[in-house]
């Protein structure tokens, strides 16, 4: 069974779709709370219109109908259920720490092999102190790898870092068989959820986002707000084995 079929099997759905946001870096979404998922723009715009097949019409669905859309081809629809997953999930701050994932890559990364699922701002530092980085990214920078060479690199790597999207894009199961068993495995990014069912999927810490101020957020993310732009949240981090 693939990670999505067990998260969306997990669920409570029974409360009301409240409102739906979707911005050029960022969808929102307000269930339970409210709920975070990168967009993907460069991703998405490859693909062929229509990117949302009811663009209008999304607050007449219940949250199991957007959940549903999660398992979309189309990357817009999919931040959808993302996001709606995200809002419905139950979140225990008191098992979470405010822990930057750059700070943990570098403290777990030092002198040993790091992969990275996507390029982050704080991989310049990582890359000083691990004996390799290899950054694999849908939308190269110089010096990153497409996603194709996951094969060579991953089996490699001491530490991986998985970016969040990858739930939301479908190559998440296949990724995470690519890991070493005893490789340090962590998610980052807004569209992480943080469930503990990620660490039955040998993840082994979930950097994410959680909303504590909805208002800002959906202005923000209305507004073409970016990662670091984004008001109202709260960076955790959560560990397998509250390390």
């Amino acid at each position: 069974m693939t990670l999505l079929e067990e998260l969306t099997r997990v669920l409570d759905y029974d409360c009301p779709v409240m409102d739906i946001r979707q911005g050029v870096f960022h969808t929102a979404v307000v269930t339970r709370r409210c709920g975070l998922a990168a967009t993907l723009p460069k991703d998405a715009l490859r693909q062929e219109p229509p990117l949302v097949a009811e663009p209008g019409f999304l607050l007449e669905k219940t949250a199991e109908e957007l959940v549903s859309l999660v398992h979309s081809q189309s990357l817009l629809e999919a931040a959808i259920g993302m996001a709606t997953i995200n809002s419905l999930l139950p979140v225990d701050e008191s098992v979470m720490v405010e822990r930057n994932a750059g700070d943990i890559l570098l403290e777990k990364g030092t002198e040993k092999n790091v992969a990275v699922i996507g390029h982050f701002p704080f991989l310049p530092k990582v890359r000083q102190q691990a004996a390799n980085l290899w950054v694999l990214e849908n939308n190269p920078h110089e010096g990153d790898f497409g996603p194709e060479q996951a094969e060579e690199f991953l089996p490699q790597a001491d530490v991986v870092a998985i970016t969040g999207t990858s739930i939301t894009n479908h190559t998440f199961d296949g990724l995470i068989r690519l890991c070493r068993p005893d490789a340090f495995v962590l998610m980052l990014g807004d569209s992480v959820p943080f469930t503990p069912l990620l660490f039955d999927h040998r993840v082994d810490a979930l950097c994410g986002t959680v909303v504590s101020e909805p208002d800002k957020v959906l202005r923000c993310v209305s507004q073409g707000g970016n990662y670091r732009q984004i008001q109202g949240v709260k960076r955790l981090t959560i560990f397998k084995n509250g390390q």
